[in-house]
């Protein structure tokens, strides 16, 4: 019998097969050779789950990752702050693949 990774939603807390969520991801900074950051990873949805970078994950229904939001769990999970634009935008990505489901 194979295995089935479970992850913890960040909103509401449960523990749940990982294809049933959807991933948060915070995206690696980008050094110059140098060592000098040129750009700072961003935070977007992953719904592949294969973009690199520190991940967390919600369910995929908007009250959860409005929880996530309003008690900032997705900003602690991610060791960054994540502004209110970003947030927004992840909205608008989650709402149309729901429509979509």
């Amino acid at each position: 019998m194979k295995k089935i990774p479970l992850r913890k939603c960040t909103g509401c807390g449960e523990m749940k097969p990982k294809r049933e969520l959807i991933r948060v991801v915070k995206s690696p900074d980008k050094r110059a050779e140098d060592g000098s950051l040129t750009e700072a990873g961003g935070v977007l949805l992953d719904l592949t789950g294969k973009k690199a970078g520190r991940g967390a994950y919600v369910c995929r229904n908007a009250a959860c990752f409005e929880n996530a939001r309003r008690a900032r769990r997705l900003e602690r999970s991610l060791s960054c702050r994540i502004p209110d634009e970003v947030y927004d935008k992840m909205t608008e990505e989650l709402e149309s693949v729901l429509r979509e489901d």
